[in-house]
């Protein structure tokens, strides 16, 4: 007997079920990708901070003009933290967005002569970077595996699909990366935000028209199978 309050265990699975899912979910987004608008690693970097309980449409209308005031590493570090600030203030905690991206551009330049480091494990040493923005940048701008980038929209759908019962990101990227194949851990995050934006949002999921309904223990029981009548 399980202990009173004990966490349900989760139902296990394999790589052909997650390839399953992706199967359906690359012909529903043939064209998932990041969203973020970015020409270089330090672009990228810069951007998927700012992400952070922020949209990627606003982050796409306020990076234009910050990449044009400042372009590299060297423009963030000069600047002071306030003028930072002011030029992000439309992402929110921008306060603390701008130490995080003036310490990210001293790291970098102290501690990788100006270029963005391409692992996770370097990634992750510099300042307002967690695993999932790590993910992102090796994964986006260097074409690394190294992780699986875990937002809410990750994390929400796994839970649904049954794939975790975890609720922190670090735990259910750990999950995932026993069950989806390594060369689809960047094409994972990217098919299953866009899904979760179109399809399966947080507070009204569209579960009668979702491709992954015969997948989802979650979908199933917010959509009951139809009784068939009898025939007389």
């Amino acid at each position: 007997m399980p202990k009173k309050g004990a966490k349900p265990a989760t139902p296990p699975k394999s790589p052909a079920e997650t390839r399953a899912i992706m199967k359906k979910l690359e012909k529903q987004h043939p064209n998932a990708d990041t969203e973020l608008h970015y020409s270089t690693p330090y672009e990228l970097l810069v951007a998927t901070i700012l992400s952070a309980q922020c949209t990627d449409e606003r982050v796409n209308m306020v990076t234009p003009e910050l990449f044009r005031r400042y372009p590299d590493p060297q423009a963030f570090a000069d600047a002071e933290e306030g003028e930072i600030a002011k030029a992000i203030f439309q992402t929110g905690f921008h306060n603390q967005k701008a130490r995080s991206l003036r310490g990210a551009a001293l790291a970098v330049l102290e501690r990788h002569d100006g270029k963005v480091p391409r692992t996770t494990a370097q990634l992750v040493q510099l300042p307002g970077v967690g695993r999932k923005t790590a993910a992102v940048v090796s994964g986006n701008a260097f074409g690394r595996r190294e992780g699986i980038a875990v937002d809410t929209h990750v994390g929400r759908l796994t839970r649904r699909l049954g794939l975790t019962t975890e609720s922190d990101p670090e735990k259910v990227e750990r999950d995932l990366m026993e069950i989806v194949p390594r060369p689809a851990w960047v094409e994972w995050s990217h098919l299953l935000i866009w899904h979760g934006r179109a399809v399966c949002n947080a507070r009204a999921p569209r579960c009668p028209e979702c491709v992954l309904l015969d997948l989802c223990p979650e979908g199933q029981i917010r959509v009951p199978r139809r009784r068939t009548r009898r025939t007389a």
